[in-house]
């Protein structure tokens, strides 16, 4: 395997602050789907993702931030969008490995998909130089790969969870998008909020 921070950091280098947009998921949420796995990235190269890290991304805005894009034009058009969307469920299954990270992928892929297309358009349409780095699919990652990933086996990390003998499907309720500036120190992310933008019929 290869580190993902090393992977990552020619184009988002360490420390520096990009505009993401996230469906995150509530704290009790990122523990149940987290639970099956305590303990299980431990181990050198690999760098589990705390709960309150736990984060399904929309978009990455590579190159993008916060002080760079009129916010208040940004949110009117993602707020006008987003109340044409209802709330919908997320369910996530069994992990993935792959030469980076540890992830859980998610379905449906729609509305999600119809989300990242419009939240790129919108970020596009604010006129900010950016490269847009856009969710293919719904997925959260439980570990990333780092400094010594070379010598993580993948297929004794692979042995280890088809090892958990246990309903392993999780959902969250996706009810909001979330954007924040998001940083890496080459071993861990990290991000500031910035808003939430809730969909059609939620309370800000």
């Amino acid at each position: 395997m290869e580190s993902f921070f090393e992977r990552v950091r020619r184009v988002w280098p360490e420390g520096r602050r990009d505009l993401h947009w996230h469906i995150l998921p509530t704290l009790d949420e990122a523990n149940a789907l987290a639970a099956p796995y305590t303990g299980r990235f431990v181990r050198p190269g690999l760098q589990g993702v705390p709960v309150q890290g736990m984060h399904c991304t929309l978009l990455h805005a590579v190159g993008l931030a916060h002080g760079d894009v009129d916010l208040d034009g940004l949110l009117t058009d993602v707020g006008a969008y987003a109340q044409t969307v209802r709330p919908f469920t997320l369910t996530f299954d069994r992990p993935a490995v792959g030469n980076v990270a540890v992830e859980i992928n998610g379905w449906p892929r729609s509305p999600f998909a119809e989300i990242v297309e419009h939240l790129t358009q919108a970020m596009t349409r604010s006129g900010a130089a950016f490269t847009a780095a856009p969710s293919r699919y719904p997925h959260m990652s439980l570990a990333y790969t780092s400094d010594g990933a070379e010598s993580i086996q993948a297929v004794n990390l692979k042995e280890a969870l088809a090892g958990i003998d246990r309903p392993l499907s999780g959902t969250i309720l996706a009810d909001r998008l979330h954007l924040v500036e998001q940083w890496h120190d080459g071993a861990q992310i990290m991000w500031e909020p910035i808003t939430e933008v809730p969909l059609a019929g939620v309370k800000a």
